[in-house]
């Protein structure tokens, strides 16, 4: 039986003991106590065991969490931080939780920026800083350092291997061949005092752990080190499809971090094939490939086939892109992006280019911590649950109500839940203490229990704190905004055309201010463009679909104008994120965002828009009876 408590301070032996060597009893027993999707087993003895592991971990999730804290709270006992809050050595999570507050990541700042000011003394953290993780720059405004140690990437990459195993036991056949994957990273910045900054990302690609990987069929990808270790983006994402086409007939899943980024890969390979069926006919690579590295590789990689070639323009000639995906790659199993969330307004697409296949989200993550694995990841996107893995940090959560946000103080630190002891049903959000110095730090993902794997919760992300649109009383988060954008996109299928991208602002401007909403669309038939009454009433189905606040505002009040969509040509939101990246956000990480501020930003939609559009009436709205 393997136990967890002696592998949370040795991250390594945890790694080397799931893909090698640890003894256990036959894979037969193993099998007898793990539930598998219609029978199957293991594929290999390295899988049943990482299996077994995480049986053994969800069944004593709160024992593992007590040890985590406790660990994390001996570790760091004597740092700047922690001694502030006289814990005298107390490691119990009681005391923790009476002394230490919930913060927020202005709190902990001007820490952050001592050290990356060159301040070496124990701060947060007892270990050394090894680097700081950039967030992507788009949730929240501001690119946030978050701390790391050396010890974190192994802690993550145990995942990565978990992960493997989950994936084998629900997909059989991944080991007969490889992935497509768009994998890409980011320049690294320095801070004054010398430390790396970068994308989580960016750091794990950069790693001997990544980089000199033992071969596993789940981490065999089509794309050579170089394409993905490429910091030019356009270098790097042609040797990555073209190492892709070269190696049709093995790829068995295709994938990017999030939908976005593979979207963004079917439109590269519609502006490009042409070169690309070129450098294939000939044997010849792109000269516009200048990247020393990339130019060696590729010399390997391409040889010159006439009969690729020919099949790549026959399948890309022409407006057919319906399918493209299991056209090109017609052994692919499954689409391997991130669906949930902001990203659910993706899958209409994808599933175009793909003919529907699952799409698995796989595993939950962040800059400041790895979390946990879909456990059942051929499911349908709206049913996506992770279960959190008790032994990558300590988890509380704050149980979340919209309508009667708890007000957090220093001085009295609000009474959060346990792991073990939240209930099904509930929304939470996130609190999480972490090896590297993170101390009951808001991530700022609100979380909904939707079960519990063993002793271990299940959640479903349901939307980033604190994403609004606001004109008066009204609050409107992200996961409101998508569900209006949806039902108005409802109205748009009679002419097949659906929206491709889109963000939003608060226009106080105006007086009353309204909400304005930047539509890209995608039409298929150029001579049946939706109408202008279709997309006027595209504005009111939004706003019937908004809460009874933001439609009392609307109808009786009069404090907030009627609801405006302003169509942008194709292409808008590709330069809104090529600008978003020049100014540092990750190209692997960027995820569009639903609400800017940016003049800048703003002001490059509007230079696009072709057409505006306004609600032509006040939606529905009645007063609430008073109990």
């Amino acid at each position: 039986m393997i136990h967890y408590s002696k592998y949370l301070s040795k991250p390594y032996n945890f790694l080397r003991s799931i893909l090698f060597h640890i003894s256990s009893p036959s894979i037969m027993a193993i099998e007898s106590t793990i539930p598998s999707p219609a029978g199957r087993r293991p594929a290999c003895e390295k899988d049943a065991k990482a299996l077994e592991f995480m049986e053994d971990m969800t069944k004593n999730t709160d024992n593992v969490q007590q040890k985590v804290l406790a660990e994390i709270l001996s570790q760091n006992a004597q740092t700047e931080y922690l001694k502030l809050f006289e814990l005298c050595g107390a490691t119990d999570r009681e005391t923790f939780k009476a002394k230490v507050p919930v913060i927020a990541y202005e709190d902990v700042q001007p820490y952050i920026q001592r050290i990356a000011n060159g301040d070496r003394s124990p701060i947060l953290c007892a270990k050394p800083i090894s680097e700081f993780l950039t967030s992507s720059g788009t949730s929240a405004g501001e690119r946030k350092l978050m701390p790391t140690i050396e010890d974190e990437l192994p802690r993550r990459q145990k995942l990565y291997s978990l992960l493997s195993a989950v994936m084998n036991l629900h997909v059989p056949g991944l080991d007969k061949g490889k992935g497509l994957y768009f994998l890409f990273v980011k320049a690294e910045t320095q801070t004054p005092g010398g430390l790396l900054a970068r994308p989580v990302l960016t750091s794990y690609y950069k790693s001997d752990i990544f980089k000199t990987r033992p071969y596993d069929p789940y981490l065999d990808y089509t794309s050579p080190n170089e394409a993905i270790l490429c910091p030019d983006s356009y270098q790097s994402m042609y040797t990555q499809m073209l190492c892709g086409l070269i190696m049709r007939d093995e790829v068995l899943r295709v994938g990017a971090v999030f939908a976005s980024g593979l979207l963004r890969a079917i439109r590269f390979l519609q502006l490009n094939w042409r070169q690309l069926a070129e450098d294939i006919s000939t044997g010849a690579l792109n000269p516009e490939i200048t990247d020393p590295s990339l130019i060696n590789c590729m010399s390997r990689i391409l040889k010159p086939d006439k009969d690729l070639a020919r099949f790549i323009t026959k399948e890309c000639e022409g407006d057919k892109w319906e399918g493209i995906i299991t056209r090109i790659w017609p052994k692919t199993k499954y689409i391997d992006v991130i669906v949930t969330g902001a990203m659910a307004q993706y899958i209409p697409l994808i599933d175009l280019y793909s003919g529907g296949l699952p799409k698995p989200c796989t595993m939950y993550a962040s800059s400041e911590c790895y979390f946990g694995l879909n456990m059942n990841p051929i499911c349908d996107p709206s049913e996506v649950s992770y279960t959190i893995m008790p032994n990558m940090g300590y988890f509380e959560f704050l149980p979340h109500d919209p309508q009667n946000p708890v007000q957090l103080s220093r001085d009295s630190p609000p009474r959060l839940i346990d792991m073990a002891n939240v209930e099904k049903g509930k929304e939470y959000e996130l609190i999480i203490t972490t090896y590297a110095g993170l101390c009951r730090y808001r991530v700022g993902d609100i979380l909904q229990v939707t079960g519990f794997y063993n002793s271990a919760p299940q959640f479903k992300f349901i939307r980033r704190k604190n994403v609004l649109l606001s004109i008066d009383a009204d609050k409107t988060d992200e996961s409101e905004l998508q569900k209006a954008v949806e039902n108005a996109s409802v109205l748009l299928r009679e002419y097949n055309a659906s929206i491709i991208e889109y963000t939003s602002y608060a226009d106080t401007k105006s007086i009353p201010g309204h909400y304005v909403i930047y539509w890209e669309l995608l039409v298929k038939d150029s001579n049946n463009r939706p109408s202008k009454e279709t997309l006027d009433n595209c504005c009111l189905a939004m706003e019937e679909s908004f809460n009874s606040v933001y439609r009392q505002c609307r109808v009786a009040d009069n404090s907030i104008g009627a609801l405006e969509i302003r169509v942008v040509k194709n292409g808008t939101f590709e330069e809104v994120m090529d600008f978003a990246i020049s100014k540092g956000a990750s190209i692997n990480q960027y995820k569009a965002p639903r609400c800017v501020n940016s003049p800048p930003i703003l002001e490059l939609l509007d230079s696009r828009v072709i057409s505006k559009h306004f609600s032509p009436t006040l939606p529905f709205w009645t007063p609430e009876r008073r109990l």
